[in-house]
């Protein structure tokens, strides 16, 4: 499609706009917009609103992770150790955008097919985690535990998460990066996995259904497989 003009008059693209552009159709499959629409002024106030969010996830996933891991030793809590290890893989996926967007790589069509592949990666560790988390839950019988700590970061994931996960994938469409797409997914699975604890201890504790928690989990390791795959196909499109 014709570029949108420059400010001189020029009919000169961006490296990153002629290059997304040139992918429309792997693009849309995806529901990611033609950035070729896009003018400059706007991608970069995109850019770096993508920068604040996945830092805020960033930092929002060491303190999750973190509390969640000395809770879990100090009270031997084998669900906040899980969720603590959880949380880094997740952290990943916002490290890798931060990487996508700073500098003059926010502009680079190579940074975000490396930063694609990243994140793809990134789900393919996620869901043999959550694979694990449940079936070892199912055979041992083990319920989401019920502690101050991990109800407070749990119920708080719920809240952050899907308004981190939706601003990502608004602004990953707008700007054509599966990667940013596909962190905000992982936020959207961090706040589903969340209400299933919460949802598991209330369930657990007035009927005794402990199997909600892991049958949510092996439901989210199948729906990252699929984002995982995704992803890495849209990276194999360009070649």
């Amino acid at each position: 499609m014709p570029a949108a003009p420059a400010a001189s008059g020029t009919r000169a693209r961006s490296p990153s706009v002629a290059g997304l552009a040139g992918r429309a159709g792997s693009v849309d499959h995806a529901g990611v917009e033609d950035v070729g629409r896009v003018r400059s002024p706007e991608l970069l106030r995109a850019s770096r609103r993508i920068l604040v969010l996945s830092w805020a996830s960033l930092v929002w996933m060491i303190g999750e992770g973190t509390l969640g891991l000395v809770a879990g030793v100090q009270g031997g809590s084998l669900s906040l150790v899980g969720w603590a290890l959880g949380s880094v893989i997740e952290g990943l996926a916002s490290a890798v955008v931060i990487w996508r967007f700073t500098g003059s790589r926010a502009r680079s069509e190579t940074a975000e097919a490396r930063a694609q592949k990243a994140v793809a990666v990134s789900f393919f560790l996620l869901a043999p985690y959550l694979v694990v988390q449940a079936v070892r839950d199912l055979v041992t019988g083990h319920a989401a535990e019920a502690s101050l700590l991990g109800l407070l970061v749990t119920a708080a994931s719920v809240v952050v998460m899907p308004a981190l996960g939706l601003a990502k994938h608004r602004l990953g469409r707008q700007v054509g990066s599966r990667a940013t797409v596909g962190e905000g997914t992982q936020n959207l699975m961090c706040a589903v996995q969340a209400a299933a604890v919460l949802v598991g201890l209330a369930l657990t504790a007035t009927v005794g259904w402990r199997w909600v928690d892991p049958a949510v989990a092996l439901a989210l390791a199948v729906w990252a497989v699929r984002e995982g795959q995704e992803a890495w196909e849209g990276e194999e499109d360009e070649d």
